[in-house]
């Protein structure tokens, strides 16, 4: 039996008036979905247990089967696995956006956040800028390390984690002074984040990206503190071997962590334009010639579009996702003379009104290639319908040992 599953990061939703009152997964245009849904098994899934953070870290380990109360060491660390950083025990790590501020005179507290990703910096650009800050800022005890995009780390030698930060995705076009770190090292943070941004408003690079239209990343936004992680092995944990596909520094180290491949594809960027032939060739490579029994495919491109309010793009990433990733796997499968077992789910909702992550349970859709008998062409995987059939798993880390048989 091969298992595939495939995470469309945010890709839950709320019904939209601009799309006549269907969600973004309702609307899109999803063949393959639509084929395999009357042979599946539909519910839902609470994927962020209640008092944990509303985020795809949590969410990401509830999928894999991993209980986020247990084993939550915070999403910085995990990105730090993928990134090749060796943490000691004493390190505590820091997620490190590169965002964009406005860039009105006045105090740095009463600037607003207009955009978490500084329209999707390119790697090559955000690197400069990292090592910039990092020439400036770091020491002995501080180390800023460049990331995918507009993802970068920060490890903090005997730091602390007993601190509030906030996500810059969650305050988009707020005034960040309301926002300021509180708990150990607060002022510190803020100050660093201060600095970052004499620093970089008038670097080259964002006095080009501002001469070509695109928003500036003209300071650092520190937040998701954690330590450094330990996770049992997914093929001890399920008696298969695993691999991850993702752009994305977090879902790699989490594979990573959990003692799995993690396959990098050329040309995988995080949002709705990433290469869905890319990831789809190489989930086929990895199930049909490199003998691995499990992959887990993430998808960035639907929660990209959530929290930039884009419901076109988040129906086009979606359509990208069924036609270009199921459809080609499946196929692939299917012609191979494989059984395997498909799984279809968001890790979490992120609404387009809301530009944000909320907790409430995700679809979920599991096809099994073995047990066509039954058929249902009522059946669709949508929000709506998956909520009706009244199968829940309330505990979100034990829908994975239900998956894998």
């Amino acid at each position: 039996m091969k298992y595939v599953v495939v995470l469309a990061d945010g890709m839950a939703d709320e019904q939209l008036d601009a799309l006549g009152g269907m969600t973004p997964l309702e609307y899109a245009k999803t063949p393959y979905i639509d084929a395999l849904a009357p042979y599946s098994e539909i519910g839902i899934v609470s994927t962020i247990p209640e008092g944990c953070a509303k985020g795809s870290d949590t969410a990401n380990l509830s999928v894999l089967g991993y209980d986020p109360k247990r084993y939550y060491f915070g999403r910085s660390p995990l990105e730090a696995l993928s990134m090749g950083v060796t943490l000691q025990e004493s390190d505590v790590t820091f997620r490190t956006n590169v965002v964009t501020l406005s860039e009105v005179e006045g105090a740095y507290e009463d600037k607003i956040i207009l955009d978490h990703s500084c329209d999707e910096i390119s790697t090559e650009e955000a690197k400069v800028l990292i090592e910039a800050v990092e020439a400036a800022l770091g020491d002995e005890a501080r180390k800023f390390y460049p990331g995918i995009s507009y993802r970068h780390l920060l490890v903090w030698d005997k730091g602390s984690t007993k601190v509030k930060l906030t996500p810059p995705h969650d305050i988009l076009e707020q005034c960040i002074g309301a926002y300021k770190p509180e708990g150990d090292h607060a002022e510190e943070i803020w100050e660093l984040m201060k600095k970052s941004y004499d620093i970089l408003k008038d670097h080259p690079i964002n006095q080009a990206r501002k001469a070509k239209g695109l928003k500036p990343a003209n300071s650092i936004w520190i937040w998701g503190e954690g330590i450094k992680p330990q996770l049992p092995q997914f093929q001890a944990k399920y008696g298969i071997s695993g691999a991850v596909i993702s752009a994305v520094d977090l879902i790699k180290g989490i594979g990573i962590g959990a003692g799995m491949t993690s396959i990098d594809v050329e040309g995988a960027t995080g949002n709705v334009h990433t290469n869905y032939k890319g990831k789809a060739d190489a989930a086929i490579k990895c199930l049909l010639e490199d003998g691995q029994d499990f992959v887990y495919i993430h998808l960035e491109g639907p929660d990209e579009c959530g929290h930039r309010n884009e419901h076109e793009n988040k129906v086009l990433a979606i359509s990208q996702i069924d036609q270009k990733i199921i459809g080609p796997i499946v196929k692939a499968l299917e012609e191979n003379g494989e059984v395997f077992r498909l799984m279809v789910l968001p890790d979490h909702a992120t609404p387009v009104r809301l530009r944000t992550h909320t907790s409430e349970p995700v679809p979920y859709m599991i096809y099994d290639s073995t047990q066509k008998d039954e058929v249902d062409q009522l059946k669709c995987y949508s929000e709506r319908y998956a909520k009706r059939t009244g199968i829940h798993y309330e505990k979100g880390h034990e829908l994975m040992e239900h998956f894998i048989m």
